[in-house]
């Protein structure tokens, strides 16, 4: 989730463990525990681009991390607040929280989150997009309500208690949704007579009323939306796999890499004798039907006997036009 998100689970999770002992204390440190995972993202400073999206939320968002950097963290904590009635062992727990429930929530993303690391398995519900404002704003009304209550208010732990419930109803309803828009792709598949091996649903970005769907066929990949105030039939739009394009780059290192990453979801194009790798799994950079621009793409470079990976840099005009197309389409079609 984005840093707010996190910023605010981490601050409610802190009120949780310790709030009754330290007051706002708790919420400042629980908010920077809800921070510290994310800092992988410093990685692209130092490495490769593949290796860089391969370290995202990985070892950070692990609960080997939590536990082996909570209670260096703890430690650290209880040694600037010696004059609190605080132990290192109160903001180890606290710091534990803070970081384990950052990637417990990441795993309900699109992205996903290695909580299990080092074991290769990738835990990514993608019932919910990066950023929420219906997850998040109620959340942190409820947190700035604590912030304001005496430390032994009965309030205090009201309005944290409920920010909390109702934060994770939300996240709970948002995996319902993901459930009937499966169902009504499905069924539009059936309809339209269209065979399929593999389908991949989630969010479209801000909101989980539209949905989005990658439907796998033998050559192509389909992409549709549904909103739940649709009254008209799903219509699908078809990208080429392209996979051959790669010709004898299909066995490099890198490129098997980052079809590891996006698990299969990957379709290849060339404009201009340059190869570009495209991820599926965010979908495109807007909602036209005409549009083959993909919101992740990575332009394959060859040096000598070496490949480089670059990122396509996004354009803020893309992301304006999209967040328009998103509001007129989430009202139906």
């Amino acid at each position: 989730m984005d840093s707010l998100t996190q910023i605010v689970l981490g601050a409610s999770v802190g009120e949780a463990v310790l709030g009754k002992k330290v007051g706002n204390k708790a919420l400042l440190y629980g908010a920077i525990a809800g921070t510290i995972p994310d800092l992988d993202v410093l990685a692209r400073n130092f490495t490769d681009t593949v290796t860089a999206i391969e370290w995202h939320r990985g070892f950070s968002h692990s609960i080997f991390f939590s536990l082996l950097f909570a209670p260096i963290f703890g430690w650290l904590i209880s040694r600037i607040e010696r004059k609190s009635d605080t132990t290192w062992q109160d903001w180890s727990k606290l710091m534990f929280w803070g970081l384990f429930t950052h990637p417990v929530l990441d795993a309900f993303t699109t992205w996903g989150t290695q909580l299990f690391w080092p074991f290769d398995v990738r835990l990514a519900f993608q019932n919910i997009f990066v950023i929420d404002p219906l997850y998040t704003l109620p959340f942190l009304v409820f947190l700035i309500l604590v912030l304001f209550q005496k430390r032994t208010s009965p309030k205090r732990l009201k309005y944290n208690n409920l920010g909390l419930l109702v934060s994770s109803s939300y996240l709970v309803l948002t995996l319902v949704l993901k459930g009937i828009a499966y169902v009504k792709f499905n069924n539009s598949l059936q309809e339209q007579g269209i065979d399929y091996i593999a389908m991949d649903t989630r969010p479209t970005p801000f909101n989980s009323i539209l949905w989005t769907a990658n439907i796998e066929t033998a050559d192509t990949y389909l992409i549709g939306s549904y909103s739940f105030f649709d009254s008209r039939p799903i219509q699908f739009s078809s990208y080429p796999k392209n996979h051959q394009l790669l010709g004898s780059l299909a066995t490099d290192k890198k490129i098997e890499r980052l079809k590891h990453i996006v698990e299969g979801w990957y379709t290849i194009t060339k404009k201009n004798d340059q190869l570009f790798f495209n991820d599926l799994r965010f979908g495109l950079i807007s909602l036209d039907s005409e549009e083959e621009r993909f919101a992740f793409s990575y332009q394959i470079i060859p040096k000598g006997d070496e490949i480089v990976i670059e990122e396509t840099p996004k354009l803020r005009s893309d992301a304006k036009h999209l967040l328009a197309a998103l509001w007129q389409r989430i009202w139906g079609n």
